[in-house]
């Protein structure tokens, strides 16, 4: 079964989505997964571990404890499937996991880090008391904001900022509109989402080309380079490798239902 909860006001600000997988499993045994500039926690709830697997040679893997937590990443990495099976996440909106962490999100940039070791909050625990899935989404709301301690506070210049790159807008469009000098915007973007602005917008660039490709049925790269703000197609085909690892005809022939997941060769 799948499950995606949207939490209430005040959390909603915050949280983008929990989401919920039970039964998941696929054929393949390791995936590669696409970077979308979000910072999340994902708890593997059938074992107490998780591994993230080297992207060059993925015999070689970093075992962490089932509860990680995931900075903002700005390539691809690789999962495996078999730790699919009964799992939950937290996806954060830009800048929305500042409150539920002891430390800045960019110190987290392209890490995944043990839950328990950044929050020491227990979250996997209560959540193996219930085997009801939105019991365990109600768990995790009261988690986050027992972790928030008050402080649910998001800086109006970073939602601001965000909903503009994701719409196409320049950074030093966006920078002009906030009244901050660039040094200093791209400072407290940074902090806040995790990456910088530059990097953030083309990486949303680079998901808008992934939707494009699940919805266009033999896609013309051009046309889609173009419709997607990139100036010419070596740009697009230089942009698209950097964060996948993959050319744009790999990903057509090897692309799935979950937009964000293919299976590793």
């Amino acid at each position: 079964m799948t499950l995606r909860y949207q939490p209430a006001w005040p959390l909603g600000c915050f949280v983008r989505t929990i989401w919920y997988y039970e039964g998941y499993a696929q054929p393949h045994a390791l995936e590669r997964l696409m970077p979308d500039g979000m910072m999340g926690i994902v708890i593997n709830l059938a074992d107490d571990e998780t591994r993230f697997y080297d992207r060059d040679h993925p015999v070689r893997f970093e075992r962490l404890p089932g509860a990680t937590v995931m900075g903002a990443q700005s390539r691809f990495f690789v999962i495996d499937t078999a730790e699919q099976r009964n799992v939950l996440g937290i996806q954060f909106h830009p800048g929305g996991a500042a409150p539920f962490l002891p430390m800045p999100p960019d110190e987290l940039a392209d890490q995944h880090l043990s839950l328990e070791e950044v929050c020491g909050c227990g979250l996997r625990e209560r959540l193996l008391t219930t085997a009801d899935p939105r019991q365990r989404c109600r768990i995790v709301e009261q988690a986050l904001l027992s972790m928030a301690a008050g402080r649910l506070t998001l800086r109006p210049e970073i939602a601001f900022a965000a909903k503009s790159l994701e719409a196409g807008w320049k950074v030093s469009d966006v920078i002009a509109q906030t009244g901050f000098s660039a040094r200093h915007f791209t400072e407290i973007f940074r902090t806040a989402v995790g990456l910088n602005p530059k990097t953030y917008s083309k990486i949303r660039r680079f998901q808008s080309v992934l939707r494009a490709i699940q919805t266009t049925p033999g896609p013309d790269w051009s046309d889609i380079a173009l419709s997607c703000g990139y100036f010419d197609q070596s740009h697009f085909n230089h942009d698209f490798r950097a964060f996948s690892g993959i050319t744009p005809s790999t990903y057509l022939t090897q692309k799935t239902e979950h937009l964000n997941h293919l299976p590793l060769d």
